[in-house]
């Protein structure tokens, strides 16, 4: 079952650390995280200036996310230091380019010592992060999210395009996650202005075990969070098996002559969270 204190992240929305006049726009947009980026979205010599209003942003909610420049470069470890200093009482610390589990310690260390109660998301976009993939998903009870980063990870693979391709990573990435009783969120798409494609790729995601996906533009907030919140018939699904197993007296569930296994139950009881989360149930 998925742990009840933690903020169900259906759809994170990246928004630049530079545009902070756009943070009502997406708060409003409905989404379960907004993500300042201080990395990808920042140039180098403005990313100094940035991170002052970025930690600020930080106050609390448990909506709002950071991502701060990789922990292997200078800037990444000026932005520790000054979230360390900073010591936000909430909201979630993304790491991008993960490579190994140590990196993941070393925020945990820093931001535990500063005394911050941030929760760790962690970026696996390189080989490298692939292959320690499940080393990094456990490596402390901080740690509550992984993304899947797909475009830097095929250049680093030097993979072709389409999904196929990225078919055994993003398999890995979810094993590792779910091993790990992790949220598992899928890259962004691109073509962010066709919502059918977004809300088709969503559902994609979704079915691959993914349990959320991240976004660039506030219209894809709507139909990502939609295929991932259960449907009717899907929580109607999840109380009859929840409420079966609760009835059974040995624990062995029957439904129209189908044996229901624990991982099935477990996996209504999650699904049930989801949709108490959404405002559905």
């Amino acid at each position: 079952m998925s742990d009840p204190a933690r903020p169900v992240r259906r759809a994170l929305l990246f928004t630049p650390a530079t545009r902070i006049s756009a943070v009502p726009k997406g708060l409003a947009s409905g989404v379960d995280c907004l993500c300042l980026d201080l990395e990808d979205a920042v140039p180098p010599d403005q990313k100094a200036a940035a991170r002052p209003d970025a930690i600020g942003f930080l106050d609390g909610d448990p909506r709002k996310a950071l991502r701060i420049n990789g922990l292997r470069t200078r800037a990444g470890l000026e932005d520790l230091v000054a979230l360390a200093r900073a010591a936000p009482q909430g909201g979630m610390l993304l790491l991008p380019k993960v490579e190994s589990a140590a990196e993941i310690a070393q925020a945990d260390a820093v931001l535990g010592e500063a005394g911050a109660r941030m929760a760790l998301g962690a970026l696996i976009e390189s080989a490298a992060g692939l292959e320690e993939v499940f080393a990094i998903a456990r490596a402390t009870p901080r740690l509550e999210m992984l993304l899947f980063g797909a475009v830097d990870l095929a250049a680093d693979l030097g993979l072709g395009p389409g999904e196929a391709p990225l078919a055994y990573a993003r398999a890995r990435v979810v094993h590792a996650g779910k091993g790990a009783g992790l949220q598992v969120l899928d890259v962004p798409e691109l073509a962010f202005r066709d919502l059918d494609h977004v809300a088709a790729r969503a559902r994609s995601a979704r079915d691959l075990g993914f349990t959320g996906k991240a976004a660039i533009h506030p219209s894809n907030v709507a139909p990502i969070q939609s295929a991932f919140t259960p449907s009717a018939a899907e929580i109607a699904e999840a109380r009859a098996v929840v409420t079966a197993h609760a009835a059974a007296p040995s624990g062995l569930v029957v439904i129209d002559g189908r044996l229901i296994e624990a991982p099935v139950i477990r996996a209504m009881q999650a699904r049930l969270e989801v949709a108490a989360a959404a405002g559905v149930l």
